[in-house]
């Protein structure tokens, strides 16, 4: 799939492992595991790729969004649209990391 990052902190994490924001700082742990998981993303070539890692915990959320678990605590959300009738290029927009439990 092809990557797009909804907000710049986004793309910042995943490119440095850090970011500038004090406001979007993590754990090295978790910006590890966020950029495995982006690697997972850009490494499917379609939606149901994802369904066959079950540590994933991929989910449909509202609205057309989706999650997959970073850690016990964390989720990435993104959207998924195919782009072209031949050839099928599906496009993940990164929009943000959540605290699954707050």
């Amino acid at each position: 799939m092809l990557i797009e990052y909804e907000k710049d902190y986004l793309q910042e994490l995943y490119v440095s492992g850090k970011c500038k924001s004090k406001k979007f700082r993590f754990q090295k742990q978790v910006v590890q595991k966020y950029q495995k998981r982006i690697d997972t993303l850009i490494g499917a070539t379609r939606m149901e790729d994802l369904f066959v890692f079950n540590s994933l915990n991929f989910e449909a959320l509202d609205n057309g969004y989706y999650s997959i678990r970073i850690d016990y605590h964390y989720r990435l959300e993104f959207k998924i649209r195919v782009e072209g009738e031949e050839t099928l290029i599906s496009i993940c927009t990164i929009t943000d990391i959540t605290n699954h439990y707050q």
